[in-house]
């Protein structure tokens, strides 16, 4: 712990910080429960695209988004390469383009 004293004391720091990885652990487990069903996608472009759709639906969740909402969003405002990084930020859950579609409970 000595060894780590500064890495230790950023969780002082911010009281955001969690001191354990539980949340990302039970995020992700839905993902492992899957996997072995996933190791027969027909081809890497395929892999990565199942990657890439996993990693969209669960940033939304993460940021309180409606899910259908936000990937509803993203298909009519698709990226392309030509997007700035201004426009591209607008298609992240986090921005404030996006707040209007949360989950309220």
């Amino acid at each position: 712990m000595l060894n780590r004293r500064e890495t230790a004391e950023t969780y002082l720091e911010d009281g955001r910080c969690s001191f354990t990885n539980n949340l990302s652990e039970n995020t992700i487990r839905p993902f492992t429960v899957g996997r072995k069903n996933w190791l027969f996608s027909d081809s890497i472009s395929g892999a990565n695209a199942s990657a890439v759709a996993y990693t969209m639906v669960e940033i939304a969740k993460a940021h309180d988004l409606n899910l259908y909402g936000y990937l509803k969003f993203l298909l009519e405002h698709r990226p392309t390469k030509e997007m700035t990084d201004n426009q591209l930020a607008e298609l992240a859950p986090w921005s404030e383009k996006l707040q209007s579609i949360k989950n309220r409970m």
